[in-house]
C-alpha cells in the first residue's frame, strides 16, 4: 500500500548496490526537504524517544494525511523525509495500516540502522499513528 513517491524511493535504491550509497542516498532526501519553520519546533511537536531532535508537524489535509518534519541530523531528516514520502497523500483512516516496519524493509533499512535510530523511526511511526487515528 505504498505511495508513489514511496515507489519512486524503492526504484532509485534498486540502483543502488552498496549500502553507503543508499546511506547517502537517504542523506540526499533529506538536504532536499524544505527545513521545518523554527516556529513549529516546540514541545508539542517534538518526538521523544528519538537519540537526535526530531519534529513532526501533522496536519490532515482534505482528509489526507500530510506532515513535515526537521532533525539536527541529517540522516534523521533523510528518515523523515522516506516517513513522508510513505505516508503523505494517504487517506488518514489508512494510516494504520500501513506497514511501515515492511515498507522500510523493502529499502533495507531494518538491517542497517543503529538500535538508538531504529528506536527514533519506531517513535516517529508511532506519533504518526496516534495523530492520524485522533
Amino acid at each position: 500500500m505504498a505511495t508513489e513517491a514511496f515507489e519512486a524511493i524503492v526504484e532509485d535504491f534498486e540502483f543502488l548496490e552498496e549500502w553507503e550509497e543508499r546511506y547517502a542516498h537517504v542523506i540526499e532526501l533529506g538536504r532536499a526537504m524544505a527545513p521545518l519553520d523554527a516556529a513549529l519546533k516546540v514541545p508539542a511537536t517534538k518526538v521523544d524517544g528519538c537519540a537526535s531532535q526530531v519534529w513532526l508537524h501533522i496536519r490532515p489535509n482534505s482528509g489526507l494525511f500530510h506532515f513535515d518534519g526537521d532533525s539536527d541530523a541529517m540522516i534523521v531528516r533523510g528518515l523523515i523525509a522516506v516517513l513522508r514520502a510513505l505516508y503523505n497523500g494517504v487517506p488518514v483512516a489508512q494510516v494504520g495500516a500501513v506497514d511501515a516496519h515492511a515498507e522500510l524493509g523493502r529499502l533495507g533499512l531494518n538491517e542497517h540502522l543503529s538500535s538508538q535510530r531504529s528506536n527514533g523511526v519506531r517513535a516517529m511511526i508511532a506519533r504518526i499513528r496516534e495523530t492520524a487515528a485522533g
